[in-house]
């Protein structure tokens, strides 16, 4: 299988608002101008992180087009572009309109909404992949969250036959074993890992090719990649041991990583306020004194 992947670290951009709650384009683009400067070469919008489900259909498609073409000039850049319609036709239409824009690969989200079943799933991901073909699209799975389950087996023949669903993001607990699994197979579907990074140090023993945190601290997940593979690897399980617990503590629910990365990314100055749109979750004092915690601990890499 050929065309883009996803190669290393991947950060799911944020979307900034206003206090106000509306969409802050300005400090959009200093975060993607930041982003260019840290030196990653993929990124993915909108995720989860960038609170896709809060934005009207105008600001998501305008914010992925300012993704697109902030990245359209940086050498080997690949920028995903997420897909996580319920509707299939919809979905399709999104894809589409994504590759045409410029976008290198699809990030597909299968529907989960009401329980579909695994024959619905797959049929979903498939008219995504006929329709972008052949262009790239990696799956994200994300069992956990969302309650759509797939067997490997059914993951890999999709794989096989359309040729262009290259890449799984996997977000399975723990998700050590699809990885080894997708490895495993004849040809290998390499697997880049989600969830934070909490697992990293495992993904990469069982041989995923990249990771998928928050846009907040980049600069950590650099580091770690990098120690890792320059035969680093026990400072790279050291650095990646001090981040876990801020991670796996922001990790137990969605609403309170953004809340966290946002607030991390306001104090580093990447973006102006730390608002979330309601409904979100409310850092408390001792959340608060967390993230003060993390950036006096990290200081060295995010200055």
């Amino acid at each position: 299988m050929t065309g883009s992947r996803v190669l290393g670290v991947c950060p799911v951009v944020e979307t900034p608002f206003t206090d106000d709650g509306d969409v802050d384009f300005d400090s959009f683009g200093r975060l993607l101008d930041h982003l260019v400067g840290t030196g990653v070469r993929s990124v993915m919008y909108p995720g989860f992180a960038s609170e896709f489900y809060k934005l009207t259909e105008d600001e998501r498609t305008s914010l992925r087009d300012l993704v697109i073409d902030r990245f359209r000039d940086v050498p080997e850049a690949v920028v995903v572009a997420s897909v996580s319609d319920h509707s299939t036709r919809v979905a399709v239409e999104r894809a589409r309109s994504a590759v045409e824009r410029g976008a290198q690969m699809i990030n597909i989200l299968p529907p989960h909404l009401h329980g579909p079943s695994p024959a619905h799933i797959v049929a979903h991901v498939r008219a995504i992949l006929s329709a972008i073909a052949p262009a790239t699209a990696i799956l994200q799975y994300a069992p956990a969250q969302t309650g759509s389950v797939l067997t490997t087996a059914a993951i890999v023949e999709m794989a096989r036959e359309t040729g262009n669903l290259v890449q799984v993001k996997v977000e399975s607990t723990p998700p050590g074993r699809l990885i080894s699994s997708l490895q495993n197979q004849e040809p290998p579907l390499d697997s880049v890992v989600g969830y934070a990074g909490v697992q990293l140090i495992d993904a990469l023993r069982r041989g995923a090719v990249g990771v998928q945190p928050g846009c907040s601290a980049v600069e950590l997940y650099q580091r770690i990649w990098s120690l890792w593979h320059g035969r680093e690897q026990a400072a790279a399980e050291q650095l990646h041991r001090r981040l876990l617990p801020y991670i796996a503590y922001w990790m137990q629910s969605i609403e309170l990583i953004i809340a966290a990365e946002k607030l991390v990314s306001q104090r580093r100055g990447l973006i102006a306020s730390a608002h979330c749109r309601a409904p979100a979750h409310l850092l408390d004092e001792h959340e608060l004194a967390m993230i003060d915690r993390f950036l006096e601990e990290f200081d060295d890499f995010l200055t």
